[in-house]
């Protein structure tokens, strides 16, 4: 019989003893692939036991690997599908067919390989790398969509040898660790194309575009624009998506290009066999989100007063998620905001709409940042507000002065969101009390 108790400590301890980027930030960060090659090898290198879809991006590759898995799974292929960071539970990262890792399968893995762990001290991401993939041999998979974590180059997904690369972006974000430029980030991001591999490029400007086609040519990789493309006209109202806002139409470009790719794709044409239409796309298109559980891209959280949520955290997804915004109706607008202390605001501040009322706040995580140093920031920049010690204080705020047709936006980081979400999910009538 399952122990929860024995689970919640190992968990426990793997979260002490090797800390995840996405609690820490940088310290957690390992760069190289030698350990994740070497536990890896300890496994029989079970990545080789499955075809793969890589996808790195500064944004949206979270959502191409949501709608992409959900095609997948239309065309009735047991798909598996690895991303980062997740909102509630680590588990989320980890899903065959929409459905997360059983606790008891991490329980397993973690206690059975906990010597190893202590032996060559891989990181956070490089566990729940490793027990992905391991998870993902054992269940048979037809074929997984695997995100990067940080990066490309280093990046402990970077030992698979996929069907298709896809990089959907670039922009700056955790430079410490990728570059101060775009042109760093995108040798960074590039460094997932392969020989012989074709690859999907999202977005581009002049200077990734020469960065791009030289590591494709280099490897003797077909590469593929998809702003340039058959798909390159494309608007969001040719299809019905349950994956919201106005940047999806970036995604779903990059979404559709990356098919057409596979589309030419022999290995990939006999596994899917019959399974491959029109329909099946636009059906998977249409339940990317509810199909996989993909949570936070410009989410619906309440209707009356009108409260949304998006993970956007960058300025790459931030100047998006604002414009975005700004096009709504209601009333008043007000934010909920917060970052990370090791986000470079100043670039930020610019981008936050001066009509909004903000209760600036701070996720329960060591990397956040104060939110009495935001208010004060933010205030010396003409944006008006007040302090709250927590979201679930600022939501409550909100709600002592709105009205129904007054709007809540509530983002700045993922961990913002995550704390979001939760409290909705427990308090589902909120705003009826």
């Amino acid at each position: 019989m399952f122990n929860q108790e024995k689970y919640i400590k190992e968990i426990e301890h793997i979260f002490k003893q090797f800390p995840s980027y996405q609690q820490v930030g940088s310290i957690a960060y390992k760069e190289g692939l030698e350990t994740m090659k070497e536990f890896d090898t300890v496994l029989g290198h079970p990545h080789r036991k499955f075809p793969v879809i890589h996808i790195a991006g500064t944004n949206g590759k979270g959502s191409v690997s949501h709608m992409l898995a959900s095609v997948f799974m239309k065309f009735g292929l047991k798909t598996a599908l690895y991303t980062s960071p997740h909102l509630l539970d680590f588990r989320e990262r980890i899903k065959v067919d929409g459905k997360m890792i059983s606790k008891e399968d991490v329980y397993e893995f973690l206690t059975m390989h906990k010597s190893l762990m202590n032996d060559i001290k891989p990181s956070f991401f490089e566990i729940t790398t490793a027990l992905a993939f391991d998870y993902f041999a054992k269940q048979k998979v037809d074929i997984a969509v695997i995100e990067t974590g940080l990066g490309g180059r280093l990046d402990s997904t970077n030992i698979v040898s996929p069907w298709l690369s896809i990089i959907t972006n670039i922009g700056l974000d955790h430079c410490e660790q990728l570059g101060s430029t775009i042109t760093a980030i995108a040798l960074e991001k590039g460094g997932i194309i392969k020989d012989n591999v074709p690859v999907v490029i999202g977005e581009h400007n002049v200077t990734t575009k020469d960065i791009f086609e030289k590591f494709a040519a280099e490897r003797g990789s077909k590469i593929l624009f998809s702003k340039l493309y058959r798909f390159k006209d494309i608007k969001l109202s040719d299809y019905e998506l349950d994956l919201k806002g106005d940047y999806q139409v970036n995604n779903l470009r990059t979404t559709l290009t990356a098919l057409y790719v596979l589309s030419q794709n022999q290995s990939f044409l006999s596994l899917v066999g019959k399974g491959w239409s029109d329909y099946n796309i636009k059906e998977g298109l249409k339940t990317a989100a509810a199909s996989t559980g993909l949570r936070g891209r410009w989410e619906t959280l309440n209707k009356r007063p009108l409260v949304i949520c998006d993970t956007g955290h960058n300025v790459h997804g931030l100047t998006v998620v604002f414009s975005q915004l700004r096009k709504q109706s209601y009333s008043r607008l007000f934010s909920i905001i917060g970052f990370v202390a090791d986000k470079d605001i100043e670039k930020i501040l610019g981008l936050l709409p001066v009509s909004s009322y903000f209760y600036f706040t701070q996720a329960q995580i060591p990397r956040a940042l104060d939110a009495k140093l935001l208010a004060k920031r933010c205030n010396s920049v003409g944006l008006q507000g007040e302090v709250a010690i927590s979201v679930v204080e600022a939501i409550k705020k909100f709600k002592s002065v709105c009205k129904e047709d007054d709007l809540l936006f509530i983002g700045g980081s993922t961990f913002i969101v995550a704390e979001a979400i939760e409290f909705f999910e427990k308090n589902e009538n909120f705003f009826a009390k």
